[in-house]
């Protein structure tokens, strides 16, 4: 029986939830805007659908550990200002199915949350 465990990373931010959605939604349109998230990251584009809009599948290549490789991820859910969710599709699905991005009012800021869901053997 498979396992899963999640990867919980979270920063505060002195910006409204409406905004930090509006800059990862500029991160996600343009590779200029990709490469400037993560010094791994190469390049990200839509080849269905658009930035943060249900049902899109984002095709994008990265760095990880050292060799490059391309990811597709569909997002499943979108509520505005406060959370996407995304599921990796094959390749990488088997072992990552699926992601999600959370923002949270903080007095004048937000919590930034990313989390990352992973398939474990027995």
């Amino acid at each position: 029986m498979w396992r899963m465990t999640s990867i919980v990373d979270s920063i505060e931010i002195n910006a409204t939830p409406a905004k930090i959605f509006d800059a990862l939604a500029q991160v996600f349109s343009s590779n200029g805007g990709y490469k400037k998230w993560h010094k791994d990251h190469v390049s990200c584009k839509w080849i269905k659908g658009k930035a943060l809009e249900e049902g899109s599948i984002l095709y994008a290549e990265e760095y990880l550990h050292g060799k490059l490789h391309g990811l597709k991820a569909r997002l499943t859910k979108i509520e505005p200002n406060r959370k996407v969710t995304y599921q990796f599709l094959f390749p990488l699905g088997i072992l990552c199915p699926k992601g999600s991005f959370i923002i949270e009012p903080k007095g004048e800021g937000s919590i930034f949350i990313a989390m990352l869901s992973f398939n474990f053997g027995p």
